[in-house]
């Protein structure tokens, strides 16, 4: 079957918005369902020398997934579990599977696709490659990279490549920055090939666990309990999630309403085990009281129905501040969302002149929540219209400047797509960027793939 491409303005105004805020439209739409729809369009695209930018739900908070140059290719639509391997604890799969869909898939095995954004029913295992996503429990398992053991993959010209992880543990064979080859699209965002299949790790599932949230009446204490649970060895969390006083106002909303009255902070942790395994409760709450925590609210979630309830409760801040950056769309305004990171021993000095910058510049504070237990917190700020958000982003700039100082990263789980990208050059060197562009101009010699993008 021929892959079509759609150039009705309606439809390419449906694929023009992401959770960035951003607005762009595509001059055409296709939506292949197959491997060989993809290479068709690809080897038209390089003949014709059109743009072509992959998508799969459009999740990105950074641009990653639209595009006002060429072409948006959906693969929303090939969404097929291809194989499970129970015994190899492996699945094939193609991008457009959500990983909300996924999970369900692995629940009868027993297994799991470590790596869990918290959109993960909107989410899709094609976007978590190409950002290289993480979520909360990154902390015990890490994120979508290592948990990738091949993938398949559509280079511009059309022609299609397997590539498979090594099992070996010593090569001496040319640089090591082609050792592996998979590592080039993980995080790649579209710029370098179209993931059409992929090969993932998968983990055994925990038999049990509890999640806890735990207020705090001082930012300062929770971050404390923070780096005191990432390294006690009477615990072993598997996420530590913080929230700042905006964020947990959101959350009780969520939640249904009164809930730990005034608490300045809360902190979310789950651990897990075999199903006759004592999980340490106890010493939980011990290692918060030690800490300031407001004990006597602490929340318990044990259970599927209930670990989804604190899952809610979590997804509501991102989908709350999303909707309130859309409200302004109209003015200029939008949400705008930082995932720097620092070493997590620094991240309550660092959140601390966070803050002193947006005060200084006379910019409303963010809401602050996110992977603490990583050093890795979101500061979603919104701007009423475009001159709000130059200021905010020039605020944003003053803060990744001292985020860079402290050893961090000025992008740690989103991606750089087309909103961060002017931020490369303050971390990466023109060395480096330039082997970023020898890589892209050997695999996408004319420049068609996901134009805008990291380079």
């Amino acid at each position: 079957m021929s892959a079509t491409i759609e150039r009705d303005l309606d439809v390419r105004r449906s694929v023009a918005r992401d959770a960035s805020g951003l607005e762009l439209v595509p001059d055409g739409v296709a939506r292949p369902a197959s491997e060989a729809e993809v290479v068709e369009l690809l080897r038209r695209a390089t003949a014709e020398r059109t743009p072509v930018t992959p998508a799969g739900s459009q999740t990105s908070t950074t641009g990653a997934s639209i595009t006002d140059r060429g072409l948006l290719l959906s693969l929303a639509g090939m969404a097929r579990v291809l194989d499970v391997d129970p015994a190899a604890r492996t699945v094939r799969v193609e991008p457009g599977v959500r990983l909300g869909e996924l999970k369900r898939a692995l629940a009868p095995h027993g297994l799991m696709f470590a790596p869990d954004p918290t959109s993960e029913e909107d989410s899709t295992v094609g976007g978590a490659i190409a950002c290289n996503a993480s979520g909360a429990r990154t902390l015990r398992y890490g994120a979508t990279r290592e948990h990738v053991l091949g993938v398949r993959v559509a280079l511009a010209s059309g022609e299609v490549v397997e590539l498979a992880r090594t099992a070996l543990e010593k090569n001496t064979v040319g640089y090591a920055l082609v050792h592996d080859p998979v590592d080039w699209f993980v995080g790649s965002e579209g710029t370098l090939g179209v993931v059409v299949a992929a090969t993932l790790r998968l983990l055994p599932r925990p038999e049990r666990v509890i999640g806890l949230g735990i207020p705090f009446a001082s930012e300062r204490e929770a971050l404390a309990f923070v780096v005191a649970a990432r390294e006690s060895a009477r615990v072993k969390a598997r996420c530590l999630e913080y929230f700042d006083a905006l964020a947990l106002a959101i959350a009780r909303e969520a939640h249904g309403g009164a809930w730990a009255e005034g608490a300045a902070a809360f902190v979310y942790a789950e651990d897990a085990g075999h199903a006759d395994e004592e999980l340490p409760l106890e010493e939980w709450i011990a290692l918060g009281e030690s800490h300031g925590a407001m004990v006597d609210d602490v929340l318990v979630f044990e259970g599927e129905a209930a670990l989804r309830d604190a899952r809610r409760m979590r997804h509501a801040i991102p989908a709350t501040m999303n909707e309130r950056g859309a409200s302004h769309r109209a003015a200029g305004g939008r949400k705008l969302s930082t995932d720097w990171a620092v070493p997590y021993r620094q991240l309550d000095r660092m959140i601390a002149d966070a803050r002193a910058l947006a005060d200084a510049a006379g910019i409303e504070q963010a809401v602050i929540y996110g992977h603490a237990g990583n050093g890795h917190p979101h500061q979603n700020f919104i701007a009423r219209d475009a001159a709000e958000r130059e200021r905010i982003e020039a605020v944003i700039g003053a803060t990744l400047e001292r985020v860079l100082a402290m050893g961090g990263t000025v992008a740690a789980e989103h991606g750089i797509g087309k909103i961060k990208r002017r931020w490369l050059p303050l971390q990466l060197s023109p060395l480096q960027l330039g082997v970023m562009q020898a890589v892209k101009r050997e695999l996408d010699p004319h420049g068609l793939l996901s134009p805008g993008n990291v380079v």
